[in-house]
């Protein structure tokens, strides 16, 4: 039986498993090392996860896969958290970028993509990965995410770019002005939340002319200053997150455009890590 999680920064998806079967599928807050202290998460593990994890006494392992586990401090402080509250030795901490490859490839050589809040890329061989372009952020990479998505419509927006009844139910629908824009953006903390909080305005139209562009030209980015540098043409390109799912047709073509081929588009890794997992326990 394992535990196996899936954390991002604003939730944590656990699965308890044993073999192929699963047993119960929880949620918490999100656990992110890198801005949390080891209190702090052994708080969200035990007035969150405890009360809910059924069978945990009978649970060995848990395999945990994380934004902020980029170093062997940071793993440390979340399995000490683990240990203490759970009371479980057996806990191997990884990033959620390994995550996001051992979902899309599992066992096979490719590349794998995460487009979320923020965006990041790997060359994996099928155990580990070996090339990683660095994501460097919304301000100056996370090419394709929804902060970057939403910080290039409020450009578009307030550079008339947009056609002017768009960019007007635009600032309607949420209530904003060029004032208050820049307050949130240049002022007031998180501002990539506030950004990437705009990107269903450009699901609903997405067929506009002009957001189409938009979408197009970002995800033509995200391939150019981060997959290419990985050399591999001939490999198929993963992708998991929220913004890869509700954007897999203009994803699609902007890899066409450049004579790349997607692959398998998940919105979530976690089916993938229950089928990387349960097939080594086989």
């Amino acid at each position: 039986m394992i535990l196996i999680a899936d954390s991002g920064s604003t939730k944590t998806d656990w699965c308890l498993c044993n073999k192929s079967t699963v047993l119960q599928n929880t949620q918490t807050q999100g656990i992110n090392p890198y801005h949390q202290t080891e209190a702090a998460i052994e708080q969200v593990l035990r007035e969150e996860l405890l009360p809910q994890l059924e069978a945990r006494s009978s649970c060995p392992k848990v395999i945990f896969y994380g934004a902020g586990c980029a170093n062997e401090t940071a793993c440390r402080r979340i399995k000490e958290a683990i240990h203490k509250v759970l009371g479980i030795t057996d806990a191997t901490i990884h990033s959620d970028l390994l995550g996001a490859a051992r979902a899309l490839c599992g066992h096979e050589e490719g590349i794998a993509c995460v487009l979320g809040t923020g965006s990041n890329s790997c060359l994996y061989n099928g155990k580990e990965i070996i090339a990683n372009t660095p994501p460097l952020g919304y301000i100056l990479g996370d090419e394709g995410s929804s902060a970057v998505l939403g910080r290039r419509l409020v450009g578009d927006c307030l550079k008339n770019q947009l056609p002017e009844t768009v960019r007007d139910e635009f600032l309607t629908e949420y209530g904003l002005t060029q004032e208050i824009i820049l307050e949130k953006v240049y002022r007031q903390p998180l501002a990539n939340r506030f950004l990437a909080s705009l990107t269903p305005f450009l699901s609903k139209h997405k067929e506009v002319p002009e957001v189409h562009k938009l979408l197009v030209e970002s995800f033509v980015d995200f391939f150019v200053r981060n997959v290419k540098q990985y050399r591999r043409p001939w490999l198929p390109i993963h992708f998991v997150g929220s913004i890869a799912n509700a954007f897999s047709a203009e994803l699609k073509e902007a890899a066409e455009s450049l004579g790349m081929e997607l692959g398998t588009i998940m919105q979530s890794p976690m089916k993938g890590l229950i089928k990387y997992h349960t097939e080594e326990q086989q």
